[in-house]
């Protein structure tokens, strides 16, 4: 089959024919209907040879956390799913045993790490190829009448805004102001999910025009540049209060200082970008009663609520097709941020 695999720290992916994967006992093969391109991937394959090493993953690895399929093949003692079943795979997985895995937050397992326990295409396997194995029926939500590549994205582009909006549903109240800065893949995501979710007044901040027309396109109140002058602009729109919640799809040290600029007592801070900042934080580097989060994915009932939204028309990804030949292609538009929205891969 084919598949696009990471082969070499620092270089591109690569088309390769790889073994067509056997379901062991207990697993599921998925002959996968589409996969997702994500920004967490384009991380991964620009990290040095000594900063790749951190992360253990080995290579050739085939990418794609984000994947929907149709189950193929049944391992011996697979309970619980029907071949030909249509389904979204559900990508932190955890050991499916501890507290936190019984509560459906597999992306809070305490002991995924150190069982060796990897998502799909970022450490084991994932869906960018034409089969793939899933280790559990557990990890598979049903997708019922969805579209697999209009809804793939919803996996990670639709769960990690959505799992992080949850997260400060208690603060966003009539009259509050939400924030949120990169209006990419995920961006635009959590502006429907805020307008859906939430009766607050949704602000977006980038760098480039063209997303801030796309932003308002889905829904925000207001978009300016994300500059000196934004928190200027902010209150000129909606007064000088703090802003209440500021969801960063960026995360690096200039953003977080506009952040921190819209900040006040109370405000959450929620970091959701995969890059690194050093301003401190604490008692005496943020105000009062702030909230500083770094959220991670989502959890397998979330998944299930948000597809449930998109299966009600509340929201929708917006998506750009390649085929699996295409992908490396796929990665470098995202690389270079030529894409809109997300990045669908289509064997």
């Amino acid at each position: 089959m084919k598949a696009l695999q990471y082969v070499t720290v620092g270089q591109p992916p690569e088309v390769r024919e790889v073994p067509t994967p056997e379901p062991g006992p207990g697993e599921v093969r998925l002959r996968i209907t589409a996969a997702g391109a994500c920004h967490s991937d384009s991380f991964v394959m620009s990290l040095s040879e000594d900063q790749y090493s951190a992360f253990g993953y080995p290579l050739p690895m085939t990418l794609g956390h984000e994947g929907v399929g149709v189950v193929d093949a049944l391992g011996e003692g697979a309970k619980g799913i029907e071949l030909g079943e249509a389904v979204a795979v559900y990508g932190p997985q955890g050991c499916g045993r501890c507290h936190a895995c019984a509560q459906g937050v597999e992306n809070y397992c305490p002991h995924a790490a150190s069982r060796g326990i990897h998502p799909p295409g970022l450490g084991t396997d994932g869906a960018m190829a034409e089969y793939m194995i899933v280790s559990d029926p557990r990890l598979l939500i049903p997708l019922g009448d969805l579209d697999p590549v209009e809804s793939v994205a919803l996996t990670d582009a639709g769960l990690t805004p959505y799992h992080s909006i949850v997260g400060s549903l208690d603060l966003l109240v009539p009259g509050s102001t939400a924030v949120v800065i990169g209006v990419g893949g995920l961006g635009h995501m959590a502006i429907q999910l805020l307008r859906t979710l939430t009766s607050a007044t949704v602000i977006a901040l980038d760098i480039s025009e063209s997303k801030l027309d796309f932003a308002r396109e889905v829904g925000a109140h207001h978009a300016f540049l994300s500059d000196d002058n934004a928190a200027q602009r902010i209150a000129e729109a909606v007064g000088p209060e703090p802003v209440t919640a500021v969801f960063d799809f960026v995360t690096n040290e200039p953003v977080l200082k506009i952040a921190l600029s819209l900040s006040g007592p109370r405000t959450d801070l929620v970091l959701i970008g995969a890059g690194s900042v050093d301003t401190a934080v604490g008692l005496l580097g943020q105000p009062f009663g702030s909230r500083v989060r770094a959220p991670y994915w989502g959890s397998r009932p979330e998944l299930m609520e948000v597809l449930e939204l998109a299966r009600t028309g509340q929201i929708s990804v917006d998506t750009e097709h390649f085929t699996l030949d295409q992908a490396p292609e796929a990665y470098r538009k995202l690389h270079a941020g030529e894409l809109r929205g997300r990045a669908v891969i289509v064997p």
